[in-house]
This record gives C-alpha cells, sequence and structure tokens, in this order.
C-alpha cells in the first residue's frame, strides 16, 4: 500500500513532476453507490486519485438504472454525473472468492470509502477494525444516513433527511408546504464533507504513517450546512420557518418580479441599498426611516418589497440586472440551467468539457460530455482520464493485476462549451 500521494507511478512510466495530478499514486477501493460517496471519489479521482468502484453482478451501482434521461449509449446520465475518472470492477461480496478478491483490492489501496448499512461492512468481514488490524495505514471512510449508533437502522434516503433534519422546514413559501431542494442537496454536502475528512487523514498519515477512520453521516452534514438557521436555533432558541426567497436577517435579499421574470437582489449592506434606491428612480428610500438601517428594512420588509415590486415593473429582469450590477448591486436574472451554463461561459469559468472516449472495438471517436470540476489548481488542476465505466469494464484487468494503477498521463481537457 502506498503511504506517500505522490508516490512515482512504475507501471504508467515516469511521470514529469509538472504534468503529475495533486492526488497522482493514490488508491481509493470504492464501495460506495448512488451519491454521496460516489460524488465524494469522483472529486478526488478528479485530483488524481486512482478510484477502483467496486459493483454488484448484473446490477451494478443503483443509479445505472436511473433514467431517463441517458446519453448516446445508453448510460444515465444521473450515473455519469458522479462516476468519471473511475475504474469498474464486478465482486460478488456474497462468495469467499469475491471476499478475497475485495481484501486483495484493499491491501493495494490507501483509502476504503463505503456507504452500506452500518454493520453491513463488518459482517463480511471488511469493517474498519479487522482491515486496518492488517493494514495500519489504511484510511477508512464510511458515510452512513444516521450514524452507526441509534440511527443505524434508519434508511439514509436524501429526502427523508431533508425532512427530518428540518431543511424542509425552512424552505418553501410560509403559506405553503415544505418543499425539498431540487436536487440531493444533502447527498452532495456529505459527499464534500466526507472528501474533506480523507483529505485530512492523508496529511495526518503523512505525518505519523497512521491511518485512521473518517465517519460522516447524512443528518450531522445537513445540520451542519444549516448554518445560520441552525446557529439561530443553537444560540438563541429561534425555530426558523419557511419565508419563501425571502432571508431572515438580510432585506432586499429574495427575488422580486419585474416586467418578464423574477430577479434576484442580495443587497447585503446599506451602501448597496443606497445605490438600488438610486437606480429604480428612489434615491429617498435610502433616508427614509424605516429602511435607513438594514435591521430597519428586515423590520419592514412586506412595505420595502411593495415598494420595490412597483419600482422593478418598468422594465425586465436582464434590463434591471445590467444597471444594477454596474451600479455595484448585487442582481440576477431566475436562470435555467441552460441560462445558467451560458452565464458561466460568457464569464469565462469552467462549465462543461468533453472529453475523448477510447473505444476497444474500434469504433467511431466519440466524446463524453461532463460537468467541470469546481476546484481550480494552478499547478496541479483538475484532469479528465475516463469517461463513466462500463459495468465491470476494468474486473479483468484489476483483478489480474490489483496493484496496478490507472495511467494519469492523459492529456487534460480543457475546452469549455455551454
Amino acid at each position: 500500500m502506498d503511504t506517500q500521494c505522490d508516490a512515482p507511478d512504475e507501471r504508467a512510466g515516469a511521470v514529469d513532476a509538472a504534468e503529475r495530478a495533486a492526488l497522482h499514486g493514490l488508491r481509493i477501493a470504492d464501495f460506495s453507490r448512488v451519491l454521496a460517496g460516489p460524488y465524494a471519489t469522483m472529486l478526488l479521482a478528479d485530483l488524481g486519485a486512482d478510484v477502483v468502484k467496486v459493483e454488484r453482478p448484473g446490477i451494478g451501482d443503483e443509479t445505472r438504472a436511473w433514467h431517463p434521461p441517458a446519453d448516446q449509449d445508453g448510460t444515465s446520465t444521473y450515473f455519469s454525473s458522479v462516476n468519471r475518472n473511475k475504474r469498474s470492477v464486478v465482486l460478488d461480496l456474497t462468495t469467499q472468492a469475491g471476499l478475497e478478491q475485495a481484501r486483495s483490492l484493499i491491501a493495494e489501496s490507501d483509502v476504503v470509502v463505503e456507504n452500506f448499512r452500518p454493520g453491513t461492512m463488518e459482517r463480511l468481514g471488511l469493517g474498519h477494525r479487522e482491515l486496518r488490524a492488517r493494514h495500519p495505514e489504511l484510511i477508512y471512510c464510511s458515510i452512513s444516513g444516521f450514524g452507526s449508533g441509534a440511527g443505524a437502522a434508519i434508511p439514509g434516503y436524501d429526502l427523508l433527511v431533508q425532512a427530518v433534519g428540518g431543511l424542509m422546514s425552512v424552505t418553501g413559501t410560509a403559506d405553503g408546504e415544505p418543499v425539498k431542494a431540487g436536487v440531493a442537496l444533502v447527498d452532495v454536502i456529505t459527499g464534500l464533507h466526507a472528501s474533506l475528512g480523507i483529505l485530512a487523514a492523508l496529511r495526518h498519515r503523512d505525518a505519523t504513517g497512521e491511518g485512521q477512520l473518517v465517519e460522516v453521516n447524512l443528518l450531522g452534514s445537513l445540520l451542519s450546512a444549516m448554518v445560520n438557521q441552525a446557529s439561530a436555533f443553537a444560540v438563541a432558541g429561534v425555530v426558523p420557518g419557511r419565508m419563501g426567497n425571502a432571508h431572515p436577517s438580510i432585506a432586499p435579499y429574495e427575488t422580486l418580479p419585474t416586467a418578464d421574470r423574477p430577479i434576484a437582489l442580495a443587497v447585503g449592506n446599506d451602501r448597496q441599498f443606497a445605490a438600488l434606491a438610486e437606480v429604480v428612480g428612489d434615491p429617498g428610500l435610502a433616508l427614509d426611516d424605516r429602511f435607513r438601517t438594514n435591521a430597519d428594512r428586515v423590520a419592514h420588509r412586506v412595505e420595502l418589497r411593495d415598494v420595490l415590486t412597483k419600482r422593478l415593473g418598468a422594465a425586465g429582469a436582464d434590463q434591471w440586472s445590467t444597471v444594477l450590477l454596474a451600479a455595484g448591486v448585487p442582481a440576477g436574472p431566475v436562470n435555467t440551467l441552460d441560462e445558467a451554463f451560458a452565464f458561466a461561459h460568457r464569464l469565462g469559468l469552467p462549465g462543461i468539457v468533453d472529453m475523448p472516449v477510447d473505444d476497444a472495438e474500434g469504433e467511431e471517436a466519440r466524446l463524453s460530455r461532463q460537468v467541470a470540476h469546481p476546484i481550480g489548481l494552478s499547478g496541479t488542476p483538475a484532469r479528465y482520464r475516463l469517461p463513466p465505466p462500463r459495468l465491470g469494464q476494468h474486473t479483468a484487468q484489476i483483478l489480474t493485476d490489483p496493484s496496478g494503477r490507472a495511467d494519469h498521463t492523459s492529456t487534460l481537457i480543457t475546452r469549455s462549451t455551454t
């Protein structure tokens, strides 16, 4: 097992330091599926880790069947969203042979990631204690819905956690039903926490040679991510409720109607509010005792909304956004997703990348379209080496040579599209 993330990969050949990815030489045995775990391991794979995705025979990751939509090859776009830069191996963990193959893979790995029901890996003989006894340098990341204690038996689904964790109680209109976020946000946040925990454990191992257990759960991740709302309760005993798109502590900080579609105003200080008042043609608003300070505006948010709505009805969201941004007022239209990608492209920000797909059957070359990695690194940028794998695509390769690492020397793809 490698103990240094930047150890030379002899099988891939000598790699110039300038071409080496940040996590080059790191092997991750990924037993996770669906979203939180796969998102965490994909982020690490983008940064150079060799991630071996362990999947069930015949079925694989459940998200392979979550379609439509699908790409041109029939692959679920849900699966594709979190599984690039990985190699897939099929192992039957219900058999002794499959378990031995899993142990061989783990013996050549630096990190194990799993999100089975608590206790499952232990019953298979692949739990943290047993593996660490054999491999004291191993980092073992366990992701669960509600921890390994009293909540171990509760299924860890994002919608359930959004409900019982309080997020839905503050999402939606005051007179409407609780609403979930439009994506599985809790899974994504938990994946980020998992990747952060793994990197912290790797830093500790670099210094001491010792591995450790990294534990994250969906409920704990959500409560942490509730930030100011959670702090309002923890510190002041305030139980927040639904306010639509308004903010409990800032005004105007919400969406407002215009002549064509809603615009988001994120006015965070008095200077910005004075500029807003000037742009909408009513500079006296900034001197009105009801709106002079942020606390005043929060106290009179309904009156302020009425005044601004009348003013903003004179033009469309795009026109207002242009003049407000020019005046230093944070504002923007409520975009659809295609408009959001186009906006990022206009700003020169990473949005969508096209990566070539190597076809072993010699068919016509094609591209795999992927959403860009969000972290910019000047010396060791993210690389798009492998498209989302077919089920078991690398089983023979990995089982024949468990110590073999993926080649990290492929060309960096930087072309962004909309």
